[in-house]
């Protein structure tokens, strides 16, 4: 078992109480990744303050941003600054966004080289990646717009580590892994993961997502015995045996069944790891 795979976890949260943050901040270790998710109804100012209440709580907020959903430059640079000077926010997750019509950020990449963040203090981001494919998007395409990305992020002098959208497959994301460090990608991973949630809740974010060969596991019941309502156990041990040549991965919990049962269940996987070690 390899040291530290489970303990350096990330969980992802979507607009956590004062009350949660609060619990969140009693559950996770000091300096937890927190990645905020982008929700289209979320207010500037609620986003900076929910930054905020996470840094004051010792924990590390790690905000999305959906780039066809900004709807000027300026938005997007009066943002950062914000962030960056009020919750001392200094890594960023940077996606697409479903919007049909776009702002004037075509996608992500186009904000990692035309959106100024380094200028606003940002050192670090987060790239999204697909497992199992993308429902809208051709492999090829990933693939290519994958290179793009981590090229134009350290062309920018920023730290770039790569999140994957969750499976409920072990062993899928591990081929998927292997084929990432065989073909040149060493940039750390959080390996997205469903933290404990009903089946079905599961059935809807798998058929939200595109998560499509996992989604025939969930329909046939294989899923019980991967995740069941307990969380991923068996993805954590299918990604521990193969840490010889998985490289830098590790946990990123989608928190579907709340952001308080994620953290708990993810502070006692890493737990379990160290009694083990």
């Amino acid at each position: 078992m390899a040291v530290g795979f489970a303990k350096n976890f990330s969980i992802e949260v979507t607009r956590p109480s004062t009350a949660e943050v609060a619990m969140l901040a009693d559950i996770l270790p000091p300096a937890t990744l927190v990645y905020f998710s982008a929700v289209p109804t979320f207010a500037p100012i609620e986003l900076v303050t929910a930054a905020a209440a996470l840094r004051k709580s010792r924990l590390e907020p790690v905000i999305h941003i959906a780039a066809r959903r900004m709807r000027t430059v300026a938005d997007l640079q009066d943002l950062l600054s914000r962030l960056r000077g009020e919750a001392d926010v200094r890594k960023l997750l940077v996606i697409g966004g479903d919007v049909d019509t776009p702002g004037p950020f075509e996608d992500a990449l186009a904000v990692i080289q035309k959106g100024g963040l380094r200028e606003t203090g940002i050192e670090e981001i987060g790239i999204g990646a697909y497992p199992e494919g993308h429902p809208r998007i051709p492999r090829e395409r990933l693939s290519a717009s994958l290179d793009e990305k981590i090229a134009a992020g350290r062309a920018q002098g920023l730290r770039v580590h790569l999140v994957s959208q969750f499976s409920f497959s072990g062993e899928q994301i591990v081929v998927w892994l292997r084929q990432l460090r065989a073909d040149g990608i060493t940039l750390p991973v959080k390996v997205g993961m469903a933290g404990p949630t009903s089946m079905p809740a599961l059935l809807r974010y798998a058929k939200r997502c595109g998560v499509n060969a996992s989604l025939r596991g969930l329909a046939s019941g294989v899923a019980t015995s991967l995740i069941g309502h307990l969380g991923p156990d068996r993805i954590l041990e299918a990604l521990k045996s193969a840490q010889g040549d998985i490289g830098d991965a590790h946990p990123h919990y989608f928190s579907f069944g709340g952001p308080i049962d994620t953290a708990r269940y993810a502070s006692a996987a890493a737990e379990t790891e160290s009694a083990a070690v």
